[in-house]
């Protein structure tokens, strides 16, 4: 499939806000971080904020981007509308969480219930993003069942990435956000390596034969192009990366935005805050193009089954 700049930046971003924001409302209604209006007011401005972006970024992505509203209306059979309604309501007990923690100082009582509130959305949401894609039979690298928990690993290790570095820079919990991120950094790497295994030991979920009814009469295969020129099928889903370049990008997945952020994250608890604040930094920056990284594969390593039609003799 087309790796779209937009859907990358919007399940990407979306993802980071998401998972920042179910850490923050877990750490302030189990009391595990006091409710500080500071570091409150940067937390959930960053989650929210990216939040927001991805879910603008997504708009473009449409031939117009003014009619998105009516995707909500179709809730009852639609992933995609599910995850629209969803990411609104989260809004709402998110900013009473935000509000009780900034205004108030507080994140008990009648706000801890929407804290709770808030990681169930936020996580349903996530989960409905990831369902997308994995609800889709015609491309079987999506039609997985590891497709669900990447998405969900990611936005927490990338969330939990900006969890260290805000604990870092406002003196908070910088031990307990590292102990969070670890688990999810490496849980992140066991199931990406999980989801590349499965699908490069996966049997074609159609060949060539399949796919045109000829294969009682012999081996089947495409004499003739369809058409002169490329159609917006072939654009769109016939995307094609070289095995080498999937290669090379999956290590830097691996090595760049899973391995040194955990290695960074391990070292920073036993720095003074300066020096650990810009190893966090670098953490977080790394993580994100692990994750760019990681998603544009998702999308180019996928084909669709209407590729059988135009030379591909296997999907």
């Amino acid at each position: 499939m087309h790796p779209a700049a937009s859907v990358i930046l919007f399940t990407v971003t979306s993802g980071m806000g998401y998972g920042l924001l179910i850490l923050l409302a877990l750490l302030g209604v189990t009391g595990a971080v006091p409710p500080q209006p500071a570091f409150g007011l940067a937390g959930f401005g960053c989650a929210l904020v990216l939040i927001t972006a991805g879910l603008l970024a997504s708009t473009f992505h449409l031939g117009h981007p003014e009619r998105a509203w009516r995707a909500l209306s179709q809730w009852r059979s639609s992933w995609l509308s599910r995850e629209g309604v969803l990411a609104i309501v989260t809004y709402v007990p998110a900013l009473l969480l935000a509000a009780g923690w900034v205004l108030a100082g507080r994140s008990d009582g009648a706000f801890a219930v929407m804290g709770w509130l808030t990681v169930v959305l936020a996580l349903t949401t996530v989960l409905c993003t990831a369902m997308i894609y994995a609800s889709l039979k015609p491309i079987p690298q999506w039609r997985n069942r590891w497709v669900p928990a990447g998405y969900l690993v990611m936005a927490l290790a990338t969330g939990a990435l900006w969890l260290a570095l805000l604990t870092s820079l406002f003196d908070l919990g910088r031990g307990l956000a590292s102990a969070i991120a670890v688990p999810a950094l490496l849980a992140a790497a066991g199931v990406k390596w999980a989801y590349w295994r499965d699908i490069d030991g996966a049997a074609p979920l159609a060949r060539v034969a399949d796919a045109t009814g000829l294969g009682a009469l012999g081996q089947a295969r495409l004499l003739e192009r369809p058409h002169t020129e490329a159609n917006y099928l072939q654009k769109e889903m016939g995307f094609r990366v070289a095995r080498k370049h999937a290669g090379r990008l999956r290590r830097l997945v691996f090595l760049v935005g899973l391995g040194l952020p955990l290695l960074l994250v391990l070292m920073a608890p036993v720095l003074p805050a300066p020096a650990a604040s810009v190893l966090l930094a670098v953490a977080l920056l790394a993580g994100i193009l692990g994750a760019l990284a990681e998603r544009w594969l998702f999308f180019a390593q996928a084909q669709h089954t209407v590729n059988l039609y135009y030379g591909a003799d296997a999907v």
